[in-house]
């Protein structure tokens, strides 16, 4: 399981992309033998720095990855956002049901279960009232 800091790449915050394709090796990235290319190896080798990450994640499990993705704080930020939003939508719609309930005073201030059984029994006082 993740901490609440670590993202998708599980290397330390300070570490660059190329640290990260030297890490296989051993190596520094900027040391002297990186810079005469003596010090690679044929591992770290790689086109483009997103394939050594997804090679590490090919052998994890399609629901280790989903929760190392759900781990990232973007992810986090984007639920959090959307979250918000649906319970904002709820409140609203409790709101407007709640005008069109009569009760005794007008403003009195109505729980969300209040407002559903105040609803359902007027509904069933309008049905009888059309019945009759």
């Amino acid at each position: 399981m993740l901490n609440s800091d670590q993202t998708e790449i599980d290397l330390p915050p300070a570490h660059s992309e190329a640290e990260a394709v030297f890490s296989d090796c051993g190596g520094r990235a900027g040391s002297a033998e990186d810079a005469a290319g003596v010090g690679l190896c044929a591992q770290s080798r790689v086109t483009e720095p997103g394939e050594a990450v997804k090679k590490d994640l090919q052998h994890l499990s399609r629901e280790e990855r989903r929760r190392r993705r759900r781990a990232t704080a973007k992810y986090r930020t984007a639920h959090a956002t959307r979250e918000r939003i649906r319970v904002e939508a709820f409140n609203m719609a409790f709101a407007e049901l709640r005008k069109l309930l009569p009760t005794l005073p007008p403003d009195k201030k109505l729980s969300k279960i209040e407002i559903l059984r105040l609803a359902i029994c007027y509904i069933s006082y309008l049905n009888h009232v059309l019945d009759v």
